[in-house]
């Protein structure tokens, strides 16, 4: 981690990197309760990431409850009795009323993310949001895991949101959130993939469109359908009904 990204490199899954570096060394002691962080701008050098990725690692820890925030001085280990975090365990996610309870939450969180993303995304985040979003078709397509493609393009709205609540809170959510990993053990019927995949791919494709047309209202319906067809087809698929398309 010690040469410079790629923009390819720089997003979500560099933060995650960070993270899990971050947080060993707070569990191991090298940095105690009280200590001072390292500050942006020595991360990047040290892990040579962009400050984007180091403000995602930082926002993710905060979520985790791992660090706080000090106005004006950094950011600072926290004490256990001040560590009250929030995170998706995907050992939990092991039933279907687990998943759909996820991606209830996720309803309540996500459209307003959306909606807030195509009020506020700049030309470079929308570029950002089209590169994510290719890759999760192409993970699809080419049966490939598309757990992390998924993922990022779901950060990346986030991150287009510019309100780093909604990008923390993604990262206490984690993978697991995604219904996708949850599939992977218990995959839809061959006959009803094709028309699962091309269904997820055009849900995602609205709301990149309503993003890209700055229409907030479209962005948060779109946001909305994808996540509610989301859960009804695993409800269907656990009832071993033919997955609807759309």
């Amino acid at each position: 981690m010690t040469s410079s990204p790629s923009p390819r490199q720089s997003n979500p899954a560099r933060a995650l990197e960070l993270v899990d570096e971050l947080a060993r060394r707070i569990a191991s002691g090298q940095w105690a309760p009280g200590d001072k962080v390292t500050g942006e701008f020595e991360l990047m050098a040290e892990f040579g990431v962009s400050r984007t990725v180091v403000r995602d690692a930082l926002s993710r820890l905060k979520a985790l409850g791992l660090v706080y925030a000090r106005q004006g001085l950094g950011t600072f280990v926290a004490r256990p009795s001040e560590a009250r975090p929030f995170s998706v365990d995907p050992q939990r996610i092991a039933s279907l009323d687990d998943l759909i309870a996820v991606l209830e939450l996720r309803m309540g969180i996500e459209p307003e993310a959306a909606a807030m993303a195509a009020q506020r995304r700049s030309a470079a985040e929308l570029l950002a949001l089209r590169q994510a979003l290719d890759a999760v078709a192409e993970a699809w397509h080419s049966h490939s895991d598309p757990v992390a493609a998924d993922f990022r393009f779901h950060c990346e709205i986030a991150r287009c949101a510019h309100n780093p609540h909604y990008l923390a809170m993604m990262g206490a959510l984690s993978p697991a959130s995604l219904p996708r990993c949850w599939q992977s053990h218990q995959e839809p019927p061959e006959q009803g993939l094709r028309r699962y995949v091309d269904s997820v791919v055009h849900e995602h494709e609205e709301v990149y469109q309503a993003i890209a047309q700055q229409d907030p209202d479209a962005a948060r319906a779109a946001m909305r359908l994808h996540v509610i067809n989301s859960r009804e087809r695993h409800r269907e698929a656990e009832r071993g009904q033919p997955l609807r398309a759309g």
